[in-house]
């Protein structure tokens, strides 16, 4: 077997299973190494020769632990990265990007970085936050982005001040290692701080753990951006640093810098979560590794139901590429999670495609293997069999908007941003909101996976004067926000992804006040339904969970996806490949006249595309006469009025934005009932 599984090896000592210092010949027992020799059986079936794998695996391999060309390069007097550099940029919390909108011809393209913070459950210490604060405001475009991931984004970055900008952010208990790039991303939890319900902390607790657990190793973080300098923020939990050094049947690869990656890290990204039974904050379908907290009747933390396999991203026009719901495993105990964890991570890193980067996601594997395979694999990793997946209740999308008690006698308040967008614009200045509410109490923040901001810790006596802040700077009260903007996310897109084919962000505040003027029109004016939209097939703001999904085909034209629930825990259907933003309500219109036609009594809008189907929704549709819609003519009486009144009646109508009809109306009106009381 060893001559003909050699060619394949390029260096035997590195090889997940085999023990350092020995040469290969020694190492291949089946009886003491039975999975090291399936997993090279495996390779070499695959014929996934270093000659076939993709240009980035190389990159990666050759960076030294993520240092070249970065490191090099950081230090040249040039406004961008090379294409090498970008990558392995990633790694430590950055893109490169190209705003758009200041394309001039002829001339270099207006490069810039985008900078990712890595919060696990969303945690932002009040320090951290002016830092960030006042980073976009020094090096920034004067705002900050919630992530769909918890974390924080800040755009318009130029290289030059990089290095400056990660070094405060580290300093300041922060960072941005492991925000992007082929590895663990942020890992995510249920935002609310409910101190009176213990399995909301042990998720953050475990959020924040295996965060450090899949962390990358390699000192090149701290060598490039700090000189060398290692900023610890946190003690990290003994038993993470135990589980990370311990092989676990082939999870670790032995005398390398990164003792759970390797070189060449992971295929692709790789997102997770953990969070409680029943709360659904965290889009735990859409993950590729989700845990749910298992806990006893006394609140005593037993253990983790696991789900894997979940994923969105897609690329038009290409069918083997799709959105997948993650599927359960299993159960394991509180005292096996971490080796749990690191073998899916490690049957991912080596089972992973390296070839085809499209191809490259866990749900692909999952999807081509089937449950049971990879339930199987995974167990040879983990070294035993997993538990029966324990029985869970529904789960429940939370957005925890509003006042609400943590349950120790201070309060948390959840407020609704803007397409995640933290920012000062006339007569919303959240920006302002926010420095100057932690500034005066520092309380510490929560990132909700929803692109919103909870403040927690507050004393109550603390209440009016916040509230005091947030309206004086212009920012809504719940009741006052329309479900629908509350309900939306939106990726960025334009002008600064290099991915986005067509707008999002900038786009959504007016879809959805065109949404609502037409649920108005037809009928159902308090009706709420989940809109998600994104500027290209990739799914950062999951548009394949909403009720509603607009996905980016072309400039100004979306594909829209229906009938996903409103807990996020079914996926929507491709419905109509190309629609013209200008035709939203031509096509909008029948679908809604269907819904509250043949509607179930307070059934939600997903609910119903799911039920009656496409085909029933198409050929209502295709029979559907507008004309239908429109009000009877109302028979209009006249009357004559002196042009002196008119002239009055007219100006009045103007200052106050009210119908001349309506105005008169009411004047007669109110005359009339005077003349009858007298």
């Amino acid at each position: 077997m060893l001559e003909y599984i050699s060619p394949y090896l390029r260096n035997p000592d590195r090889i997940t299973g085999i023990p350092t210092g020995r040469k290969a010949a020694e190492c291949w027992d089946l009886k003491t190494y039975p999975h090291s020799i399936k997993l090279m059986a495996t390779l070499t079936t695959n014929s996934r020769t270093d000659s076939k794998l993709s240009k980035i695996e190389g990159i990666k391999e050759r960076s030294q632990f993520l240092r070249e060309p970065v490191a090099t390069e950081l230090k040249q007097d040039t406004t961008h990265f090379s294409e090498d550099g970008v990558q392995i940029l990633k790694f430590h919390g950055s893109y490169q990007q190209d705003n758009r909108d200041n394309r001039v011809k002829g001339q270099e393209k207006d490069y810039q970085m985008m900078l990712r913070t890595r919060n696990p459950g969303g945690f932002i210490p009040p320090q951290l936050y002016l830092t960030l604060d006042r980073l976009s405001s020094t090096y920034g475009n004067q705002t900050l982005r919630v992530t769909t991931r918890q974390g924080f984004q800040l755009h318009g970055i130029l290289k030059r001040n990089l290095k400056a900008a990660i070094a405060s952010i580290v300093r300041s208990m922060g960072s941005t290692l492991g925000a992007c790039g082929d590895l663990n991303r942020n890992v995510m939890a249920p935002p609310a701080p409910f101190k009176n319900r213990p399995e909301y902390d042990f998720a953050w607790t475990y959020a924040n753990n295996i965060a450090d657990l899949l962390a990358p190793q390699s000192g090149a973080y701290y060598e490039i951006w700090l000189d060398g300098e290692k900023i610890i923020s946190a003690e990290e939990a003994p038993e993470v640093k135990a589980a990370r050094e311990h092989n676990g049947n082939g999870t670790i690869v032995h005398e390398s810098p990164e003792p759970i990656y390797g070189d060449r890290y992971m295929p692709r990204k790789f997102k997770s979560c953990v969070t409680v039974p029943g709360d659904n904050s965290v889009d735990l379908y859409s993950q590729d590794l989700a845990l749910v907290i298992i806990t006893d009747e006394s609140g005593e933390l037993q253990g983790f139901n696991i789900l894997a396999g979940g994923g969105l991203a897609r690329t038009h026009n290409k069918e083997e590429t799709f959105p997948r719901l993650a599927d359960e495993i299993g159960y394991v105990a509180k005292a096996d999670i971490y080796d749990a964890v690191k073998a899916i991570v490690a049957t991912q890193r080596d089972y992973g495609d390296r070839v085809n980067r499209r191809h490259a996601r866990l749900k692909y594997l999952l999807d081509d293997w089937g449950v049971e395979k990879f339930r199987s694999t995974v167990e040879g990793y983990f070294g035993k069999s997993f538990q029966p997946f324990r029985a869970l209740p529904d789960f429940k999308y939370e957005d925890f908007l509003g006042w609400h008690e943590q349950g120790d006698g201070k309060l948390f308040l959840g407020i609704s941003v803007r397409n995640g967008r933290v920012c000062d614009t006339e007569g919303w200045k959240l920006k302002t909101a926010l420095r100057e509410i932690t500034e005066a109490f520092s309380l510490p923040m929560r990132l909700t996976p929803h692109q919103n901001i909870l403040l927690y810790e507050i004393a109550p006596d603390d209440r009016v004067e916040i509230d005091r802040i947030l309206r004086e700077n212009g920012i809504k009260l719940l009741e006052e926000i329309d479900p629908l903007e509350r309900l939306s996310m939106a990726c960025p897109a334009l002008p600064t992804c290099g991915l986005a084919i067509t707008e999002s962000e900038r786009v959504i505040p007016d879809i959805l006040v065109r949404i609502r003027k037409l649920l108005d029109r037809v009928g159902l004016p308090k009706e709420e339904f989940v809109v998600r939209m994104t500027g290209c097939p990739n799914g950062c703001a999951r548009p394949y969970m909403a009720e509603l999904g607009l996905v980016g085909r072309a400039p100004n034209v979306y594909q829209l996806w229906l009938g996903a629930d409103s807990h996020q825990t079914r996926l929507a259907q491709l419905y109509l490949d190309r629609l013209n933003v200008d035709d939203l309500e031509a096509e909008l219109e029948p679908l809604l006249v269907f819904f509250k036609k043949a509607r179930h009594e307070d059934e939600r809008f997903g609910d119903f595309c799911h039920r009656v189907g496409f085909e029933a929704l198409r050929q209502f549709t295709e029979t559907y006469d507008p004309a239908s819609l429109k009000p009877k003519r109302k028979e209009r009486h006249r009357i004559r009025i002196y042009d002196s009144v008119y002239e009055r009646l007219k100006a009045e109508s103007q200052r106050l934005g009210k119908p001349m009809l309506d105005l008169a109306s009411e004047a007669l009106e109110k005359y009339l009932n005077e003349l009858s009381e007298s």
